[in-house]
């Protein structure tokens, strides 16, 4: 019963600490200087060559975590207001995550896709338009994939390329084809599926999604966990959960690309990567 009632008591006090931040979030996750804070352990620098596709639950590998290490994942933003309370609850604990942006969206909350950068955390790609790309043609899915791309990078850098800022890409649905998986690996483009989720899209409460999340994660001990910040329950549910990693002895692991350590590298092997 014990188990039970934990994950009650600290939605709670997650969501009381929330609405106390909502609309405060600071402009830098590194500046917090909460002492209790969870803040962000390690920063993990994802090689594409080495790690071209990760995530238990779609492929044979996932990124090298130690026990009780977490990846923050997010698809399917930037979304009002729901984004921002996640952003919000992210930076009271100094917590760092990698989002995986829409393009149609990012072009409607340009704003939103850049404070998700100037908060220290990675923006990834999600596509244009969240389709299943096996239902469609190769061609089509490319055009969906690089639209996508271009219309974070306007949104972020107001470029519209087709090169990523950032390397990293997760197919709508975890829905794949072998064509699109080549073309991305081609790309030096890391493919993320997740090692676990909280079925948050479902119809579930808050809390309920709590409970679950936590239940997949004693179980698993470690990974790449996926959530949606355009998700109101789990805008709702994260600073729960947050609190609950904090207070188990989880430390959270941000990703970047293994080219960041360099201004010029990312420039340099774009140019090569996606020929013109």
């Amino acid at each position: 019963m014990t188990e039970l009632r934990l994950p009650r008591l600290a939605f709670r006090i997650g969501c009381a600490g929330l609405a106390l931040l909502a609309g405060t979030a600071m402009s830098d996750a590194s500046s917090c200087n909460r002492r209790d804070a969870l803040g962000t352990a390690r920063v993990l620098a994802v090689d594409a060559a080495l790690f071209p596709r990760v995530g238990l639950k779609n492929f044979p590998e996932t990124l090298p975590l130690a026990d009780h290490e977490v990846v923050l994942t997010f698809d399917d933003g930037p979304r009002s207001p729901n984004t921002d309370k996640v952003l919000a609850a992210l930076a009271q604990e100094c917590a760092r995550a990698t989002f995986f942006l829409v393009g149609r969206s990012s072009a409607e909350f340009p704003e939103l896709v850049r404070r998700v950068a100037a908060q220290g955390h990675t923006v990834a790609y999600h596509s244009w338009s969240h389709p299943k790309m096996s239902k469609i043609s190769f061609e089509q899915a490319k055009e969906d994939i690089e639209r996508g791309i271009a219309a974070v990078e306007m949104a972020l850098n107001g470029v519209s390329t087709k090169m990523p800022s950032t390397p990293f890409f997760r197919f709508p649905y975890f829905d794949a084809t072998p064509a699109t998986l080549d073309l991305l690996q081609a790309r030096g483009i890391v493919v993320f599926g997740a090692d676990l989720w909280a079925s948050d899209w479902e119809n579930i409460t808050p809390e309920q999604e709590l409970t679950i999340l936590i239940e997949r994660l004693e179980a698993a001990r470690k990974g790449i966990i996926l959530l949606h910040d355009a998700q109101t329950r789990t805008a709702a549910m994260l600073p729960a959960f947050l609190r609950y990693l904090h207070q188990n002895g989880y430390r959270i692991v941000h990703l970047v690309p293994a080219a960041a350590k360099s201004a010029e590298a990312p420039l340099t092997s774009w140019h090569h990567a996606f020929p013109q």
